[in-house]
């Protein structure tokens, strides 16, 4: 825990989900301050910041975005601070912040128990390029 980057957010995503992966190339695309980091959920790291967290494995159908020091936030909560991050447009998602967590989390449930049927699932985790080596732990 000790070499994770206190000044970058840790966005923890399942590396076999088409969706989450698409997920992530979007935010690295559109993430023009470099604030982002990434680690899949099934990696080891990933594993040690969801136990440090106290978040059951059995319990990791969801993203979560981890500011180290700070606080971490999963499901459609890391979704709206991940938006307002990326601000311009993006922000606008934020928006439905003021809807009850109950809500906005009952249907990221539901995208979350369908994603694999919807968008399908990979073998393994997906290596990331040289040059996008540096977000991911």
């Amino acid at each position: 825990m000790q070499n994770l980057p206190q000044n970058k957010k840790i966005i923890l995503f399942d590396g076999v989900c088409n969706l989450c992966d698409s997920a992530v190339q979007f935010i690295i695309k559109h993430d023009k301050k470099d604030v982002f980091r990434f680690v899949s959920l099934q990696s080891d790291t990933g594993k040690e910041i969801s136990n440090y967290l106290g978040i059951s494995s059995e319990k990791l159908s969801s993203i979560i975005l981890y500011q180290p020091g700070y606080a971490y936030y999963h499901k459609s909560q890391a979704v709206f601070e991940i938006a307002k991050e990326l601000g311009g447009l993006f922000s606008i998602i934020s928006i439905f912040s003021f809807l009850p967590t109950s809500l906005t989390d009952s249907l990221y449930d539901y995208v979350a128990k369908n994603r694999y049927k919807w968008y399908g699932k990979k073998e393994a985790c997906m290596i990331p390029t040289p040059s996008l080596k540096s977000k991911f732990l």
